[in-house]
C-alpha cells in the first residue's frame, strides 16, 4: 500500500538531479535495493550451476522456495513503486538499476526459475477432451486460508 506514495517525496527534489552533465541515476529507496542486493547474491548461489535456458526444480515449501519467492516479490514492490512514479523519475531509477545490472539479473533468475512446460495441475488435467491450460493462459488466484 505504501509503494505507490513513495516517489512523490522524490519528485519534489528532481530539480536538483537535472543540473549534472553526467547521466544521473537515482536509486529507488534504499531499504528496498539492499534486500534486493542480498536477494540476488543468495539466489545467484542456489542457481550458479544451472545455465540460462535450462530450468532448475525448486520443491515448495523449502528454504531456496522462501528466497525466490521473497526475491519475486520483492520485484513486484520494486515494479510497483515503478508504476507510481512519474516519467521523469522512471528515467532515474531505470538508469540506477542499470547500473547496478538488476535488471539483467532478474532476466537471467526468470529464465532459470521458468518451468519448461508450466503445465497447471487441478480441474484442467481431469477433463483430457479441454486444451491443456498452463499458468500462462489462466489466471492464478491467491487467497490466504
Amino acid at each position: 500500500r505504501l509503494m505507490p506514495e513513495l516517489p512523490q517525496f522524490d519528485d519534489e527534489d528532481l530539480k536538483s538531479y537535472g543540473d549534472e552533465e553526467e547521466e544521473s541515476a537515482l536509486s529507488p529507496p534504499a531499504a528496498l535495493m539492499s534486500l534486493l542486493a542480498t536477494q540476488e547474491l543468495l539466489l545467484e548461489n542456489i542457481l550458479e550451476c544451472i545455465p540460462v535456458g535450462e530450468f532448475a526444480v525448486i520443491q515448495p515449501l523449502s528454504d531456496e522456495f522462501c528466497l525466490v519467492l521473497g526475491y519475486l516479490l520483492t520485484w513486484k514492490l520494486t515494479l510497483a513503486f515503478f508504476k507510481a512514479a512519474s516519467s521523469q523519475l522512471r528515467v532515474l531509477y531505470s538508469q540506477y538499476l542499470r547500473r547496478t545490472k538488476s535488471l539483467n539479473k532478474l532476466l537471467y533468475h526468470l529464465f532459470r526459475l521458468m518451468p519448461e512446460n508450466p503445465v497447471s495441475s487441478g480441474p484442467a488435467l481431469e477433463t483430457p477432451n479441454k486444451d491443456t491450460k498452463t499458468f500462462f493462459t489462466e489466471e492464478l488466484h491467491l487467497g490466504v486460508k
